[in-house]
C-alpha cells in the first residue's frame, strides 16, 4: 500500500499524544516484531511545570538499511505514572511513529504536577520499552531552595566507553544540560596514533556521514550504548548541538571542506533532521529544511533562568582561517557574529526581564579569552568567543552595564575542565569580574586524558583569570541555592576500561552577589 502524508498530516501528532490523528487504522502498519523495536531506548526532555517531552524511536535493527521497520506509520501507546511500578497512571495516549521521521516519537506530555518525578514508558503491539524517569520543573517564580543538575557532552564513540554516563545516571538530578557533540561525523578508524600505533576499542560503522540515512545510522550506533541509554532515561535532558552533529567547526553555511553553501546546506538539513529524530525536543524545534529553532529558555522557580544558546547556526566565519595563529589581526571584526542579531536580542531581553536569583548561559564554546600562546604574541582559539571580540564584548558589557548579578556561563567543546572569571579583556583582568564560567570536560573524547596537561599549566600561568583546569573525562554536577552556586568536577581515572573509578576532582563555588570563584 502506498502512503502519502501531507505536511499538515505529518505534523499532526508530533506533540501531545492525545492529538487526533487523521490516519485510518488501515494505513497503519501492524505491530509484529521478532526483535524488540526499542533498541534505542527512551528519553525525556525540556521539562515545564506541567510536563515534558517523552521520546522513543522504533528501530528493531538500527544499523540495517530500513532499520527493520516497514515503510508505513505505526501506532505507539505511551503511559506516564506517578510511581515506577505504574500503579498510578496519570496520563496515557497514542502517538504515530512515521517513516518520514525515522519512526521517532515526540510526545509533549501535559497536565502533570509541578516539581516532582514521574515515570514513563511506551508500548507497540506486545512490545514494551524500558522505563524512563523525569521531573517536571517547579512553578515559575515559586520559592525554590535548590536545583541540582548535570552538564555533559563530547562523546566520541571511538575514544572510550561511556562510563561517565552510567555514573551520571546514578546521580539524583533535576535535569541534564547536554551541550553538544552527541555524535562525531568522521569515518571509522580501527587504529590511531603518532609515534605509537593504538587500536580503537570501538569503531564507527562506515565512512564520514553526509546523508540522512548516514546520520541515522551514526545516531543509532551511539544511542545503542547501554550506559548512554541509562543516562537518557534517568533524567530529563535539555539538548543543544555543537559542531560534530553536522561537521567539524561548521558555522552558518560554511563547512571545513569549503563546499558550496547550497551543497553544505543539504548536508545540514539531513543532520538537523537526524538530530531532531533522536533528541527529546518540542515541536518548536521541528526542522524547516536547513533551519532549526534551538535557542530557548528554561525557568526553575525563582532560583534559575537558563538561556540555552546556539553558537553555530547564526555565526560568522572563524577568523584567521580557523587556525591557532599567534598575532592574528582578525579578532576585532566589527561585523562578526556569534549568536546572530535575533538570538542576541532575545538573550538581552531575557536577561533584562528575569527575576531569577541566578542566570546561566548554557552554550558550547569558551567565553574566557585565554591567551593560548605562552610566548610573546597573543594567540586565542578562533573557534571560541575569543575569536569574536566585538560580539563577546557586547554580551559582557550588557551584563555589566545593566548590573545583572549572579551570571554563570556553562560551556563544553574543549575536552578539558576549566573554571575561570570573565572580563571584557582577559589580558587586563582588573577589578571585579563580570561573571564566572565553568567548562565541562568530555564524556569520552580525547581518551583517558591526564590530571593536568603541561600546555594548560603554562596557559594558566599566563592567564590569571583561569582558576582551575583538568584533562580527564567526566561531567559536572551543579548545585544551586539562593546563597551560592557550587560546581563539582566529576572525573574518571580511565575510559578505556568500563571499570573506571569516579571521583570529585574539584569543587568550586560562586557566592551570590560576587562572581569571584572560590574553592568549596
Amino acid at each position: 500500500m502506498s502512503l502519502f502524508l501531507s505536511r499538515r498530516l505529518l505534523l499532526t501528532g508530533l506533540g501531545a499524544g492525545s492529538a487526533v490523528v487523521s490516519l485510518s487504522r488501515e494505513a497503519l502498519a501492524q505491530a509484529a516484531f521478532d526483535v524488540n523495536p526499542f533498541q534505542l531506548g527512551v528519553a525525556a526532555g525540556d521539562p515545564l511545570p506541567d510536563g515534558f517531552v517523552i521520546w522513543t524511536r522504533l528501530a528493531p535493527r538500527p544499523m540495517e538499511p530500513g532499520y527493520g521497520m516497514p515503510r508505513q506509520a505505526m501506532a505507539v501507546q505511551w503511559e506516564v505514572a506517578a510511581d515506577a511500578g505504574f500503579g498510578t497512571i496519570v496520563r496515557s495516549g497514542e502517538a504515530i511513529a512515521r517513516p518520514e521521521l525515522g519512526h521517532s516519537v515526540h510526545v509533549e506530555v501535559e497536565g502533570l504536577e509541578a516539581g516532582r518525578p514521574y515515570f514513563y514508558r511506551f508500548r507497540v503491539g506486545s512490545e514494551r520499552s524500558g522505563v524512563g524517569r523525569a521531573k517536571t520543573a517547579p512553578v515559575a517564580g515559586a520559592a525554590l531552595a535548590q536545583v541540582k543538575f548535570g552538564v555533559a557532552g563530547c562523546q566520541a564513540f571511538e575514544s572510550g566507553y561511556y562510563t561517565a554516563h552510567r555514573k551520571m545516571a546514578g546521580e539524583d538530578l533535576d535535569f541534564v544540560f547536554f551541550y553538544g557533540d552527541y555524535i562525531y561525523e568522521g569515518r571509522g578508524n580501527r587504529i590511531y596514533g603518532g609515534t605509537s600505533t593504538q587500536e580503537n576499542l570501538r569503531v564507527h560503522d562506515g565512512g564520514e556521514v553526509y546523508s540522512l540515512d548516514d546520520y541515522r545510522r551514526r545516531y543509532a550506533q551511539y544511542t545503542m550504548d547501554a550506559d548512554l541509554q541509562s543516562a537518557r532515561q534517568s533524567a530529563a535532558w535539555f539538548c543543544v548541538w555543537d559542531d560534530h552533529e553536522v561537521d567539524n567547526n561548521w558555522v552558518s553555511d560554511i563547512d571545513q571542506e569549503g563546499s558550496p553553501a547550497e551543497v553544505f546546506l543539504l548536508r545540514r538539513a539531513a543532520a538537523m533532521q537526524a538530530f531532531y529524530e533522536h533528541m527529546p525536543l518540542r515541536r518548536s524545534a521541528f526542522p524547516r529544511g536547513s533551519q532549526m529553532q534551538l535557542y530557548r529558555k528554561a525557568t526553575y522557580g525563582d532560583l534559575l533562568d537558563m538561556h540555552l544558546l546556539d553558537t553555530r547556526q547564526y555565526r560568522s566565519d572563524q577568523p584567521c582561517n580557523d587556525q591557532w595563529n599567534a598575532g592574528c589581526s582578525d579578532l576585532d571584526r566589527r561585523e562578526a557574529e556569534v549568536l546572530g542579531q535575533a538570538q542576541e536580542a532575545w538573550l538581552f531581553d531575557g536577561l533584562n526581564r528575569s527575576n531569577a536569583r541566578w542566570q546561566t548561559l548554557a552554550q558550547q564554546i569558551m567565553v574566557m579569552d585565554l591567551d593560548r600562546n605562552t610566548g610573546d604574541d597573543y594567540g586565542v582559539n578562533p573557534d571560541s568567543w575569543a575569536g569574536y571580540r566585538v560580539p563577546r564584548a557586547r554580551v559582557l558589557n550588557h551584563i555589566k552595564q545593566r548590573r545583572i548579578d549572579n551570571v554563570v556561563v556553562l560551556t563544553g567543546d574543549e575536552h578539558q575542565n576549566y573554571a575561570g572569571e570573565l572580563y571584557i579583556d582577559g589580558r587586563n583582568p582588573e577589578g571585579e569580574p563580570i561573571a564566572a564560567e565553568f567548562v565541562g570536560t568530555s564524556i569520552s573524547s580525547g581518551g583517558d586524558g591526564v590530571d593536568q596537561r603541561a600546555d594548560t599549566i603554562r596557559i594558566q600561568e599566563t592567564n590569571p583569570q583561569l582558576k582551575f583546569h583538568n584533562a580527564q573525562r567526566g561531567y559536572l554536577v551543579c548545585e544551586v541555592t539562593p546563597e551560592r552556586w557550587k560546581t563539582d568536577f566529576k572525573v574518571l581515572d580511565q575510559v578505556q576500561d568500563r571499570r573506571g573509578t569516579l571521583t570529585t576532582r574539584k569543587s568550586m563555588v560562586v557566592e551570590a552577589g560576587s562572581p569571584r570563584l572560590q574553592d568549596a
